[in-house]
């Protein structure tokens, strides 16, 4: 009988796929995949350790399955990911239940790396960032219809608060013809949305081809059938190009979304952040996206509470948030990560006055969006079908508007008809409320013969 592995995969879409890739190169080293880690042989997390929250939250899950595995429930715990890799040193110090610690050079030895811990005992392995496979077959966690599509891993862009170099190690983009293979094959089992992410995804290219060479992938996956959607998440301001802004305007596959992560608008914070530019500069790049591409959608993430950051900071950092009404955003109180420059900054700000500044922006977004919401009724927006919430009595989808896990989603009605998941019906909206859109789903057009256009 074939040994059981379940894994828990925490964090960002990053790491999901590199849970994925575990369990596809699991299954073809004959373990037996189940959904639940509990009811498994070994059970894996694959962590997050990018700020304090996630790695609590790792934490947490490692000693639940630990507390199984003491009962019994579980014969082997197994740690990965960024935590892993992160806090080598300290995972079986501090956590002696854990019988197997890899860092992400060893994904692509996972199974070999199992057979060892199941024959000799305890386990680690750390082998060179580079050595994580960048490529390869995905056992998705996602619905068969919408897939994350990661083109780079790690980082060279040293924003001072930020782990993930450390973790990581520097920006590696992946050969376009590797991506566009991978499409495809995402494509022809079913993908009718594809979500490209990687820490920096406009970077992308400036390693292998000397250039930005993210509008060249675009305009490629356009060419895939089945395709419908093609969303771009994490931009780094500075490597927006004309040439990104012109394809988006341009091709009908790619949504009009663009995830940029600003972080701040105070000149002075973004340059103790090493990042660039100010409140004029950013507010005028929000401002070209906006004339350049028809109807996109501007999200971004901001950090509150950063070392140093003064009243004026952050009272730029509101009015800024004000002025350009995004249609996304997302604040975080500033996590002091050790091993980072910022960590050693003076100024720190105390935890609840971060909290309740991000509190504050968080408020202020959410009745932009309220706003907003509220100027689509009437409106008829595209939504991929999702699934039914049963609490709610009403299906659920997303518009072009909202990334998966990250944005809200639309809830309609189907008047008695059951719409098919994954498929892309028109709804009508209604009402906006905390955010989300509500509707119902909109009777076909027909033409002069009775036939729906």
């Amino acid at each position: 009988m074939a040994i059981t592995v379940g894994m828990i995969s925490l964090g960002c879409a990053k790491n999901q796929v590199d849970g994925e890739m575990l369990l596809a190169a699991l299954e073809e080293g004959g373990f037996q995949v189940v959904g639940d880690p509990a009811l498994a042989d070994i059970a894996i997390v694959n962590t997050c350790g990018f700020i304090e929250s996630a790695k609590k939250e790792s934490i947490e899950e490692i000693l639940e399955l630990a507390r199984l595995k003491a009962e019994g429930a579980v014969k082997k715990l197994v740690v990965t990911g960024c935590l892993a890799e992160r806090y080598r040193e300290e995972i079986h110090k501090e956590l002696p239940e854990v019988d197997c610690v890899l860092g992400i050079g060893a994904n692509g030895d996972v199974c070999a790396r199992l057979r060892e811990m199941l024959a000799k005992g305890f386990v680690e392995s750390f082998p060179d960032k580079s050595k994580m496979p960048l490529c390869g077959a995905r056992r998705l966690s996602t619905p068969s219809f919408s897939a994350y599509l990661k083109i780079a891993e790690g980082c060279d862009n040293r924003c001072s608060y930020c782990a993930i170099p450390l973790i990581r190690g520097g920006y590696r983009s992946r050969p376009m013809e590797s991506i566009e293979e991978e499409a495809r094959a995402l494509a022809a089992a079913g993908a009718k949305e594809l979500v490209l992410i990687a820490q920096d995804t406009s970077r992308y290219g400036i390693d292998l081809y000397g250039a930005y060479s993210l509008a060249g992938l675009l305009a490629r996956l356009c060419k895939i059938d089945g395709v419908r959607w093609l969303r771009v998440l994490y931009c780094y301001p500075d490597s927006i190009t004309d040439e990104l802004l012109d394809v988006m305007a341009r091709e009908e596959k790619v949504v009009p979304y663009l995830d940029i992560p600003l972080q701040h608008a105070s000149g002075r914070i973004l340059q103790a952040m090493n990042r660039r530019g100010d409140r004029q500069s950013l507010a005028a790049l929000m401002g070209k996206v906006r004339e350049r591409v028809p109807g996109v959608v501007l999200r971004t993430t901001l950090i509150a509470g950063f070392p140093g950051e003064t009243e004026e900071d952050f009272t730029e950092l509101a009015e800024f948030v004000r002025d350009v009404r995004f249609d996304r955003m997302g604040c975080f109180a500033y996590s002091q990560e050790e091993g980072t420059p910022a960590a050693l900054l003076p100024g720190q700000v105390d935890g609840e006055e971060k909290e309740r500044r991000a509190r504050l922006l968080n408020e202020a977004q959410l009745a932009i969006m309220e706003e907003k919401g509220l100027s689509f009724i009437g409106q008829t927006l595209e939504v991929l079908v999702e699934g039914f919430d049963r609490y709610a009595e009403c299906w659920f989808g997303r518009s072009y508007m909202d990334a998966p896990d990250v944005d809200g989603k639309v809830f309609f009605s189907a008047k008695g008809r059951r719409p098919a998941p994954g498929s892309f019906i028109p709804v009508q909206i209604e009402d906006c409320i905390d955010g989300d859109l509500y509707g119902s789903w909109a009777a076909p057009e027909l033409d002069a013969g009775g036939v729906p256009r």
